[in-house]
């Protein structure tokens, strides 16, 4: 293809540099990854073979500047392949995504250029740097190290053959689960099938089944903001069960999305790859560039919370069953049940019905929420931009001013559910701010699925998961750093949930509530009374949900401390490992190992998914220093928070960076008392 005619390889002229989204095709993609890895290489190449002697600016700086042509290619590929493929799209993904993993990997152990950042990193306390170019100069040489540059040859070359295979496995564990998501559909085509459920679900299912062509009847996805309420209200038993067992069994079925040989395989080469870094396994591997530096710390925190979360599951369970016997069932509890009787004890104990609290929260208001407190907390402007195009009609296109009235960025807000997006939440950077080699803002996206209904109205669970991505896309938005390898989100892994989650903390506060929460209808203010039995509510069910959670995150750190260099059957392991934690038979894992794409879809959370709980410690004592202060907006909290946590990138050391926010080292008894476990842990 003529470079002229390949919009990925001109300028971008769109406001920030947005990606011209309607000009590009999947076939756009290959020639220009082609062409911008080869500029790349030659980037590199000028560093690597230069005469001059390696200086900061002509080796660091220089190879924080390199590659800008092709991270923007890719980031635009990785953005819709999460969120607005096609089968031709994942085709060229597949063939992509070895190459691309090769590269990287051959620029990470490059020895020209390890040999220059390793003669700058031996001298770097003489270089007179300020400490954010030192950070620059340990973390690119971390990276190096990593990657395999100080091994011999052999280790090297077998280490590139590893990163491109599982650069495909993961590829296609990711889409295998996307395949199984988008394919079913459990329909409701008569009245009888609709027993117990509200209205905003039956035009949610309604929606949801027009988008699949099905006419005149109702449709229940695996998404999570479908198959939630659906296990919830159904008073149909025999639904809930098949559509329960559709949803843990994403990535398990027999034929071609099946992700358990694959899995295998990610586990056999993360364990060669660990052991030819001189490690046992790879946990040992992963966690040794994290704040919790090893296994043993991760899990200790996990057993903390493990026992009391338990010992409380077992107590709702107990709850269940007898409000199942009040209502003249005689069954067993089981995990299609446990949803559907949590809220109606939940609404016996607390008069709270989740239907009631649903009126309150429309999408629209909550975005108009996470924005106030985005204003109020860092003084950012959010304004709407509808003459920018994003790459599906449901994107919102932000335009973000700080309080001086400068421009921080965009930020694209993708909040639905559709056959082409990959399930679950998440937030991505299109482009990381920096400062080295001119001003670069960011373009950050918020990815929900939210089933669409005329309002879309939110459950507290996903308005949570709405704040929460929302705080991640500060993080991107609100980086204020020279360099673009600690730019945003590039934070060790048990600190970037940090921003996120705190942030989830606003939309809890009688404050924010009595302001946004208005009925969908007539405009009202939530009542007092029913903020009051929310927040009395607020820890009911935390046994199941902590359960839920914790579970996932023993199984990963036992998972990945195994060294089977042949892998091990998933399955197998999975059901042997919840015995042995003692998992309550009527609870199963919030993501089942088949489509756990945490762990699978990349290495990012591999051994890392208890980050979620260590960063929990963080934001519930960190949300404590606003209580504190008596204001949840207190500016100078506000300013702290900024400053450490949100713009700061990488530049400090992530525990550094908590004890300048807080003044001190985090403290576990905010966090059980958040989940509602500190009886429960006072007893054992």
């Amino acid at each position: 293809m003529n470079a002229s005619a390949n919009p990925l390889l001109q300028p971008w002229s769109t406001p920030y540099g947005l990606a011209p989204f309607a000009q590009v095709r999947p076939e756009h993609f290959e020639p220009a990854l082609e062409a911008t890895m080869a500029e790349h290489r030659s980037e590199l190449d000028a560093i690597a073979n230069q005469s001059a002697a390696p200086d900061f600016d002509n080796t660091i700086a220089a190879l924080d500047r390199s590659g800008r042509a092709l991270a923007r290619v890719e980031s635009l590929l990785n953005n819709l392949t999460s969120a607005e493929t096609s089968a031709t799209l994942q085709e060229v993904d597949r063939r992509v995504q070895p190459k691309l993993a090769a590269h990287h990997h051959a620029v990470r152990t490059d020895a020209r250029l390890f040999a220059r950042i390793v003669a700058l990193h031996q001298s770097r306390e003489s270089l007179g740097l300020d400490a954010e170019s030192l950070r620059l100069i340990e973390r690119l040489h971390l990276d190096f190290v990593r990657t395999g540059a100080r091994l011999a040859p052999e280790a090297r070359a077998r280490l590139a053959e590893i990163a491109e295979q599982k650069s495909t496995l993961c590829t296609q564990f990711e889409q295998n689960v996307l395949a199984d998501e988008s394919s079913y559909a459990l329909v409701l085509s008569r009245e009888e099938e609709l027993a117990g459920l509200p209205t905003f679900l039956r035009d949610a299912a309604q929606t949801a089944a027009r988008e699949r062509g099905i006419e005149g009847g109702w449709a229940i996805t695996l998404s999570r903001s479908l198959i939630v309420p659906f296990l919830t209200y159904s008073e149909r038993r025999d639904l809930r069960e098949t559509a329960f067992r559709a949803w843990v069994s994403r990535g398990e079925g027999e034929g071609t999305t099946d992700n358990r040989g694959v899995a295998q395989k990610i586990l056999a080469l993360r364990a060669e790859q660990a052991k030819l870094h001189g490690y046992d396994h790879f946990s040992q591997y992963a966690l040794v560039d994290r704040m919790a530096k090893e296994p043993a710390r991760a899990l200790e925190l996990l057993r903390k919370v493990w026992g009391p979360a338990r010992a409380r599951a077992l107590r709702e369970r107990d709850a269940l069953a007898e409000e199942a016997r009040a209502l003249g069932h005689t069954h067993e509890i089981e995990p299609w049940d446990w949803r559907f009787f949590a809220e109606k004890v939940r609404k016996r104990r607390y008069a709270l019905d989740e239907t009631e609290l649903k009126a309150y929260f429309s999408l629209d208001r909550m975005i108009e929420a996470m924005f106030d407190c985005a204003n109020k907390l860092f003084g950012l402007r959010f304004d709407r931009r509808e003459d920018l195009v994003a790459y599906h009609p449901d994107v919102r296109v932000y335009e973000v001013f700080a309080r001086d009235g400068n421009a921080v960025g965009l930020f694209l807000s993708d909040n639905y559910a559709r056959p082409s997006k990959m399930g679950g939440a998440w937030m991505s950077e299109h482009r990381l701010q920096s400062r080295n080699g001119g001003e670069t803002l960011p373009i950050i996206a918020n990815h929900n699925n939210f089933a669409k209904g005329s309002p879309t109205l939110l459950s507290l669970d996903d308005v949570k998961t709405l704040f929460h991505e929302f705080g991640h896309g500060l993080h991107g938005l609100l980086s204020n750093v020279r360099y673009r390898r600690l730019s945003g989100t590039n934070v060790l892994q048990d600190f970037v949930e940090l921003p996120s989650q705190i942030f989830e903390h606003w939309i809890e506060q009688p404050a924010v509530l009595r302001q946004h929460a208005r009925h969908f209808q007539t405009g009202e203010p939530i009542p007092e009374t029913l903020v009051a039995r929310a927040k009395q509510a607020r820890t009911f069910n935390q046994g199941f949900e902590t359960v839920e959670y914790t579970a996932c995150a023993l199984l990963d750190l036992a998972l990945h401390s195994r060294d089977d260099a042949e892998g091990v059957d998933i399955t197998a392991f999975e059901r042997e490992e919840l015995a042995r934690i003692e998992m309550p038979r009527e609870i199963v894992l919030r993501h089942r190992l088949p489509h756990f794409t945490h762990l699978f879809a990349g290495d990012g959370y591999a051994a890392g998914y208890y980050v979620y709980l260590w960063a929990e410690v963080l934001d519930a004592d960190g949300f404590d220093a606003f209580i504190e202060a008596g204001d949840i907006f207190d500016p100078a909290v506000a300013s702290r928070l900024l400053r450490y946590v949100y713009s700061a990138g990488n530049t400090i050391e992530p525990g550094a960076a908590y004890r300048a926010f807080r003044g001190r080292d985090p403290e576990v008894a905010p966090l059980l008392a958040k989940r509602g476990l500190v009886d429960d842990n006072a007893h054992g």
